[in-house]
Parts: C-alpha cells; sequence; structure tokens
C-alpha cells in the first residue's frame, strides 16, 4: 500500500514560495548531475529529499493562489504563476529523475563521466561533526573561497534546508553542501569532520 503524505495548508507569499521552489530546483539540479556522474548515492538520496519539498511547495502554492482568486480576472492573472509553478516543479522531478538513476544503479557512460571529470568545479556533502572547528561560526566568517576554493551552497539541519546560506550559524549534525575544486572539498570535509583543526 502506498503511504500518501498529508500537507497542512500554511498561508504564505505567492512570490517567496515560488522563489524558494526556483532555488531548490536549481540546487537539485546540481547535486543529481554530480550524483550521476561521480555515482555519489549520498547526493542523490539528498536530491530526493529536495523533491519532497518541491512537492510540498508547489501543493501550498497551488491552495494559495486558489484562495487568492476572487473572480474570473484574478483566476486569469494567476494561472499563468500556476503554470510557473508547475513547470519548477516537473524541473525538480525530472533532478529526481536523474538521482533515481544513481540510487538504482543505473550508471552514466563512461565518457561522459571522463569529461565531467575534467571540469574544475565539483560538488560535495558532508556531515558536520562535534569537534569540527566549523561549528559555531557562520558561512561568512569561514571565508571558504578565499580559503579554500569552496562554497557552501546549501545547509540542511534535519529537515530544514538553508540554500544559499551566509549568516547561517554551522551547527553540529548540519548536513554542508559545497561547490568548488577537488582539492577545496577534500580540505572542507576533513575540517567538517574534525580530522584538522584549521585549513591547511
Amino acid at each position: 500500500m502506498i503511504k500518501v503524505k498529508k500537507t497542512e495548508y500554511k498561508p504564505a507569499p505567492v512570490r517567496e514560495t515560488l522563489i524558494q521552489m526556483k532555488d531548490i530546483s536549481e540546487l537539485m539540479i546540481d547535486l543529481a548531475y554530480s550524483a550521476a556522474l561521480f555515482s555519489n548515492k549520498e547526493l542523490a538520496e539528498e536530491v530526493m529529499e529536495l523533491e519532497a519539498k518541491v512537492d510540498d511547495l508547489a501543493y501550498l502554492l497551488n491552495m494559495n493562489l486558489m484562495l487568492a482568486a476572487r473572480d474570473r480576472r484574478d483566476a486569469e492573472t494567476l494561472a499563468g504563476v500556476a503554470k510557473i509553478g508547475s513547470l519548477t516543479n516537473a524541473i525538480s522531478d525530472a533532478a529526481a529523475d536523474i538521482a533515481s538513476m544513481v540510487l538504482h544503479d543505473i550508471g552514466v557512460h563512461h565518457a561522459v563521466r571522463e569529461v565531467f571529470q575534467r571540469v574544475e568545479e565539483h560538488l560535495g556533502r558532508v556531515v558536520v561533526s562535534d569537534n569540527s572547528f566549523l561549528c559555531g561560526k557562520t558561512v561568512d566568517d569561514l571565508e571558504l573561497a578565499a580559503e579554500v576554493g569552496v562554497d557552501i551552497i546549501a545547509i540542511r539541519r534535519g529537515q530544514v534546508w538553508h540554500i544559499n546560506p551566509d549568516k547561517e550559524i554551522i551547527m553540529p549534525g548540519d548536513v554542508l553542501v559545497a561547490r568548488g575544486t577537488e582539492e577545496g572539498l577534500e580540505s572542507l570535509v576533513a575540517a567538517a569532520r574534525g580530522e584538522v583543526g584549521e585549513f591547511e
């Protein structure tokens, strides 16, 4: 039997909901392609979590649009917004399809993988340990781009995602998603796991 998740209605500005959907879908595309190219199941699982988040946002968006329409003119105006939400949701579904390939061990052709492995920027994921020196610092404080050539593009804390964080304080147990050079990501992973006391 398939379990259906119930989403409770929450009033939210339509513009804010659309921006969240756009930001999450963009992150999903990056994660899905990296997961496929590097056979990274952890990244693929994060994509699947994000798809559920976008589905919830799409549902809430539609409810708020229906409540906002008072007459035919409103309905015609809001139909375009609903279409944008639907297309954004379709993008997230496509990213989840790519991630699903990784989770089901459907490989990417080796020639494609070789080409993309030559790109300078990669994506990585790591869980922050209790003894990491990153804890208690904001993303801005760390100046990762200058220090190791990496940017933290998202933080997941439990079920809550912070996209493009800057003032967010890093805490133990946070899942960091970062983009940068292979060497830079290795340095970030070592720091997050508490294997080093500072960036080398």
